[in-house]
């Protein structure tokens, strides 16, 4: 198992979460394999061969999403996007529940900058700075190029589906409910439930009920509706479960994986006429990758085993 190094200094750009000249800003490269517990946050690791394992780790706070937590998430997964040794990702929560949502303490210390005597169009410059600050993270999420597998259990609230809308598959165990709970605190969601969960469930009406009543939205009923593709008894299955699918994604092509988790994106907000065009210019270039005929001998000779790919 390999933990990454959660990089702090001087020249902090992006957020304060990444030291300039570290990550992707320097070019694609693979993380230290000595870089071990920096993150005060995430638990970050390498489950398997090209899988990692990204574990919200603030167990005795119910995995609240505070500051430290949501920057580590957008520094991970822009990380993770450059590391040619991962090729898929496990999202999932230590402790008792996936995440109880946003930390109070933080929400309660934007009531500083709502009720000082600054004039309302400087505090609404600050709320709006502050409010796409906080999309970021989860942006980096959506747009990191490894599919991204979220594990969910217990519950996951406020925030947490803010994050899990972002991840490009949903599972999560039978004792699971899902709350966009925004509502009860008197805000309307602002880092992605709005934007995204009409596009994955596809049901405007059950959308806007959810989002209108705040109300638990159970394990069985997300599968019925397709926020989910799997129910599983427990947590320990269905990690084992997430593992293994990930797994099984890692063995494919990255150029194929990765291209094609490009083009679902690109095709979801654009044209059926604007997705073709985009997959015929990525496919003019990536048909002559070595990867289309490592996988076509293999399939020609029948081989047993997973091709072996070059990392990308």
């Amino acid at each position: 198992m390999r933990t990454l190094i959660y990089q702090r200094g001087v020249g902090l750009m992006r957020l304060g979460f990444l030291k300039a000249g570290y990550g992707p800003l320097s070019g694609s490269r693979s993380l230290s394999s000595d870089a071990m517990n920096k993150f005060q946050a995430l638990e970050v690791k390498e489950a398997a061969p090209f899988v990692y394992q990204v574990s919200l780790n603030r167990p005795e706070k119910r995995n609240a999403l505070n500051k430290t937590m949501w920057h580590e998430i957008g520094a991970v997964f822009e990380e993770l996007a450059h590391d040619e040794d991962c090729r898929a990702i496990v999202l999932t929560g230590n402790g008792p529940m996936f995440t109880a949502g946003i930390d109070l303490n933080d929400l309660t210390s934007l009531a500083s900058v709502v009720t000082s005597d600054d004039d309302v169009a400087k505090k609404a410059k600050v709320l709006y700075k502050t409010i796409r600050d906080y999309q970021i993270p989860f942006n980096r999420l959506e747009e990191c190029s490894k599919p991204v597998i979220a594990a969910v259990h217990n519950a996951c609230v406020g925030g947490g589906v803010d994050l899990i809308t972002a991840a490009d598959i949903r599972i999560c165990t039978q004792d699971t409910y899902f709350q966009v709970k925004e509502v009860d605190v008197g805000l309307a969601a602002d880092v992605g439930t709005l934007q995204r969960l009409p596009k994955v469930l596809g049901n405007q009406s059950l959308v806007r009920e959810l989002c209108f009543t705040a109300r638990k939205f159970p394990s069985d009923e997300a599968k019925h509706a397709g926020f989910v593709s799997q129910v599983y008894p427990d947590k320990e299955t269905m990690l084992n479960e997430a593992l293994s699918l990930a797994k099984e994604i890692a063995e494919k092509s990255p150029v194929a994986v990765q291209g094609t988790k490009s083009s679902l994106i690109y095709a979801r907000d654009h044209s059926v006429e604007d997705g073709l065009e985009q997959i015929a210019r990525w496919n003019m270039t990536m048909l002559q990758s070595k990867d289309l005929m490592t996988s076509a001998m293999a399939m020609m000779t029948k081989q047993k085993d997973p091709p072996t790919f070059s990392k990308l």
